[in-house]
């Protein structure tokens, strides 16, 4: 059996596992949604920021040569930046004489379609890299790459159960929600297979691909679903938030944790073939 095609195989479970595994929340009926919703939405919140500044930004710093950490800060401010005009332009697309229909109606509440389109780009930015490191695991060993991509598909579940969250907060069917979350997972693959071929070269590009992905993170975290979440001020709505908020950022943590402390984290491989 052909390393490459080893690769494909389990780039894919890798990326489409993680979200078959978290689209059991949309297996629930449309009413219990309706009341799971708003706190997927604080769960994600901690998730996302856990992800960035617990996952991303530290392995893209740690990939990079001291002359470089000022282009890598850069690209995190104007990937920030860049995802606020893009946001504009999605919202000035839907914005007609006037009346501004921005911001979609749909049995959830009011949600930001916007939202919806960056979680999917920055997700298939992120699977984008998850694919590149799990190929790097692979070129390494194959049974570590069997392994990465197990743990690569493990925390994401969290995330991905997240992204529908915002998904159908933000106007999307459940049926186009579960489309578009396939899709984004499939970059795992593409990531993957150009990984095979062009590792040399993706290496070096790498750190900035994560920074990318981090800054799409924390702009829907801190951009879209905090300002929802200030919509219910009392103190037990707040409690709940708070500590939602907190279980995603302890269930990405403690998933990267158990990811270094078996040797599993998936940067490292890719530090290693760099090397």
């Amino acid at each position: 059996m052909s390393l490459l095609f080893l690769i494909v195989i389990f780039t894919a479970i890798g990326g489409v596992l993680s979200v078959l595994a978290a689209s059991v929340f949309l297996l629930l009926p449309k009413q219990q949604r309706t009341r799971v919703l708003p706190h997927g939405i604080s769960f994600a919140t901690g998730a996302l920021l856990a992800v960035a500044f617990w996952g991303l930004i530290p392995h893209a710093f740690a990939d990079v040569a001291r002359s470089q950490m000022q282009a890598l800060s850069a690209t995190i401010m104007f990937g920030l930046l860049g995802f606020f005009v893009l946001e504009k332009l999605l919202l000035w697309r839907h914005c007609h004489s006037g009346s501004c229909e921005a911001h979609v109606q749909s049995d959830h509440g009011h949600g930001h379609r916007s939202a919806g389109t960056l979680i999917i780009l920055g997700d298939s930015i992120h699977n984008f890299v998850d694919g590149i490191l799990i190929a790097a695991a692979f070129l390494t060993d194959v049974k570590l790459g069997i392994v990465t991509s197990l743990a690569v598909a493990a925390h994401e579940i969290p995330q991905e159960v997240g992204d529908f969250a915002i998904l159908l907060q933000s106007g999307y069917s459940t049926a186009k929600a579960l489309f578009f979350n396939m899709l984004a997972s499939f970059t795992t693959v593409i990531g993957g297979v150009l990984a095979y071929y062009w590792l040399g070269n993706l290496q070096e590009q790498l750190p900035f691909f994560l920074a990318l992905a981090a800054s799409s993170f924390i702009y829907i975290a801190v951009a879209d679903l905090i300002p929802t979440l200030h919509r219910k001020n009392d103190l037990k709505t707040s409690l709940q938030q708070i500590g939602l908020i907190a279980a995603g950022v302890i269930l990405i943590c403690a998933m990267h944790g158990i990811a270094h402390d078996i040797g599993l984290e998936s940067g490292t491989p890719a530090v290693e073939i760099g090397h």
